[in-house]
């Protein structure tokens, strides 16, 4: 039981750590994912003014019907070109992309790809954002 909280505790701080860097270090708005064993969702955040700019997710009833289940890589490409779309429709092209500690492979990546290929400007790997 212990090692399982030293463990949470360590996801916990990686967490937080990941986040608090996108915030210090770029002025765009944030693109954070939010995955759980059965859903995943995406919101665009302006840290600035403090509001939520657009969001998707599987819980969304307009998507829930052309995803199904949503704990796989077919949903996550969905719901990054869902999330792109309403981003740019609201004038948001650049954002950082939070991840909140989740590492980058399966869901989360094909979710970023796909807001890429729809026109959101994440950055390529290993770029400096603004």
């Amino acid at each position: 039981m212990k090692k399982q909280i030293k463990l949470n505790k360590s996801r916990i701080t990686r967490k937080f750590r990941v986040s608090n860097a996108v915030k210090k270090f770029s002025t765009r708005a944030r693109l954070v994912v939010f995955r759980s064993h059965k859903h995943i969702s995406a919101q665009i955040i302006d840290d600035e003014k403090g509001v939520t700019i657009a969001s998707a997710s599987t819980l969304d009833k307009a998507l829930r019907s052309k995803i199904g289940y949503g704990g796989n890589c077919r949903a996550a490409a969905k719901i990054g070109e869902a999330i792109a779309k309403k981003a740019v429709a609201a004038g948001v092209v650049k954002v950082a992309f939070d991840r909140r500690g989740i590492r980058y492979h399966g869901r989360v990546k094909t979710l970023a790809d796909a807001a890429r290929d729809n026109g959101l400007d994440i950055g390529g790997k290993g770029e400096t954002q603004e």
